[in-house]
């Protein structure tokens, strides 16, 4: 099956490859976003997750991730889909990221897992989340897996 392509490819750009996790965790019928905040940037809402560190798999990067952006212990259920996302990140560095989505269990909260200060959890209703979205690919992500639960 072929992995979708969001966003918008600017000439004379190049857009490095990205590998990224990124997960979907609900509680009471509502799922984890954060918030994002960076000086001289308007605030964006994204799925948790990012870039795979060096030898990392999928896995474990969204499992890292959901600690370090939201305080949030997880554990992976399963992969349900890939898309990739042409972006700019604040500094203005050009990537196309290749991301993996997870469905994920939640085992707690773990304050002491933060570490990005920028970054704010938010719990809302998926189907207001496909409205603010920063990417594309994730509202894609978010639509799909709504998908899979309806079906289940």
């Amino acid at each position: 099956m072929a992995v979708p392509q969001f966003g918008t490819r600017e000439d004379g750009r190049d857009y490095r490859d990205r590998p990224a996790a990124f997960g979907i965790a609900q509680r009471d019928g509502r799922i984890a976003l954060v918030r994002i905040e960076k000086p001289r940037h308007p605030a964006w809402h994204d799925l948790p997750g990012g870039a795979l560190d060096p030898g990392e798999t999928a896995e474990d990067a969204v499992v890292r991730e959901f600690g370090e952006e939201a305080g949030l212990k997880v554990a992976v259920e399963r992969e349900y889909a890939r898309a990739d996302q042409y972006f700019l990140n604040t500094d203005g560095e050009a990537f196309d990221n290749r991301a993996v989505f997870f469905t994920l269990a939640v085992a707690g909260d773990d304050p002491g897992l933060k570490v990005e200060d920028d970054h704010t959890l938010v719990w809302m209703d998926p189907h207001e989340a496909l409205a603010i979205l920063r990417h594309d690919a994730h509202a894609w992500a978010v639509a799909a897996w709504l998908r899979l639960r309806a079906r289940a």
